[in-house]
């Protein structure tokens, strides 16, 4: 089971992890993918090696939390392409600060902005021609942070990622009978970069056994593959052995906290 040839699909998140898996994955099955994120070079080098395994990428730059360079994409991508078939949104952003006693304004409104915001951005610019044509898919990367938030995520990533669940659960109510399929995956830990910007880093025998990039991006593909008759609403890609993480979970809440915060509690 195949994307069909010819789908323009668009993945956000697409220099690095799951987004860049998905990226490939639809590639191969004959997709064009459209790659966007922050860093061209990043994109460029994702889109040389789907070039060499013969897909066709178009990677392009951009703050998608930008209305200005939502809008200049997806002229881009109509006038280049066509209109989008596929929308991945992968793109994610959590806060260096988990504990909402000390969370700062700023970094709450850019994770809502990356996780949410950016997603309803996408989403609009990308529905008047889905819904003209009656037909089209929506997937968004949300997280098991939406259903269990804690502090290894954060106060505004969970909170972010259970907005973005429920507004893909409102497309998914409501467009649902003019062809559009609304896709929701919920992936447990999983190792990619940004793990590396934790309270408390996993060690590598950790990460060993979380989900992976590809795993997520197998999800995605099944989801976009299946026929349009039929919508895979939610899926849950998590690790099959739990960790302990108690010991990080201490350490988050902790993380940006004042001095003394300790001696007042």
């Amino acid at each position: 089971m195949t994307t069909q040839p010819g789908t323009i699909a668009l993945i956000t998140g697409a220099g690095s992890g799951m987004g860049r898996e998905t990226a490939r994955l639809l590639a191969r099955d004959g997709a064009t993918v459209v790659l966007v994120g922050r860093r061209q070079e990043a994109l460029d080098a994702v889109a040389a090696t789907i070039r060499e395994e013969g897909g066709t990428a178009l990677p392009l730059a951009a703050d998608i939390t930008r209305t200005d360079d939502v809008t200049r994409v997806l002229d881009r991508v109509r006038s280049e392409l066509g209109p989008v078939d596929v929308l991945v949104n992968n793109a994610g952003s959590a806060s260096s600060v988990l504990n909402p006693q000390w969370t700062p304004h700023d970094e709450w409104r850019q994770v809502l902005e990356v996780n949410l915001t950016a997603v309803f951005q996408l989403t609009q610019a990308v529905l008047p021609d889905m819904l003209a044509r009656n037909t089209g898919t929506i997937v968004t990367v949300s997280s098991l942070a939406a259903v269990n938030p804690n502090l290894l995520g954060g106060a505004a990533y969970g909170a972010a990622k259970a907005g973005v669940r429920n507004f893909m659960t409102f497309l998914h109510t409501t467009f649902r009978n003019q062809g559009l399929r609304a896709i929701t995956v919920l992936p447990g830990e999983a190792d990619t970069p940004i793990l590396d910007n934790r309270a408390r880093p996993p060690a590598p025998e950790e990460r060993a056994l979380m989900v992976r990039p590809e795993d997520v991006a197998e999800a995605v593909r099944l989801a976009v593959a299946l026929p349009q008759r039929v919508v895979l609403q939610e899926m849950v890609v998590a690790p099959t052995r739990q960790r302990d993480v108690s010991a990080d979970l201490e350490i988050s809440r902790w993380a940006g906290a004042p001095a003394d915060a300790k001696s007042q509690t």
